[in-house]
């Protein structure tokens, strides 16, 4: 990391950060009336953040995961979460579809993944899932863009 100053996005155009947030509350109400735990809601954001490589994002969502109740472990083995027994067919299919969402330039959301995703969430989910994966992108960049610091 260097020194380089950044305009901080969401203080220079506050009303537009003001519309992510709106976006984000939309998404988590998407989520919890699809029926998705909170703490999977949780995992989806860690894990778009770690591919992103978001430390402020990081820090917040697993801070906000352990609050809620999430096991230390499952976030310890989120990277490698499909060789591991940690997790349920529905967190599989969130994981891998937000995986896809999160590397889209890797060549889109392929059929291959959209459909191991939608032999086990309903229409509802895939969609909630999809909506948190596109807020946690955005806020990933807006956070990487102006450098917002992480403190030991």
């Amino acid at each position: 990391m260097t020194n380089t100053r950044r305009v901080s996005i969401d203080k220079q155009h506050p009303a537009a950060y003001k519309a992510l947030i709106g976006l984000s509350a939309e998404a988590e109400k998407a989520a919890t009336a699809a029926g998705l735990d909170p703490l999977l809601a949780e995992l989806v954001r860690i894990r778009a953040s770690q591919i992103n490589g978001c430390a402020f994002c990081l820090r917040m969502h697993t801070g906000d995961a352990l609050k809620k109740g999430e096991n230390p472990d499952r976030i310890a083995v989120l990277p490698a979460w499909e060789e591991t027994g940690y997790f349920s067919d529905t967190d599989r299919a969130a994981l891998r579809l937000t995986e896809a969402i999160t590397r889209v330039a890797d060549g889109h959301v392929g059929d291959e993944d959209y459909a191991a995703a939608a032999t086990v969430l309903t229409a509802d989910q895939i969609s909630a899932v999809a909506w948190l994966t596109t807020v946690i992108n955005a806020f990933n960049r807006v956070a990487i863009t102006s450098r917002y610091p992480v403190a030991g």
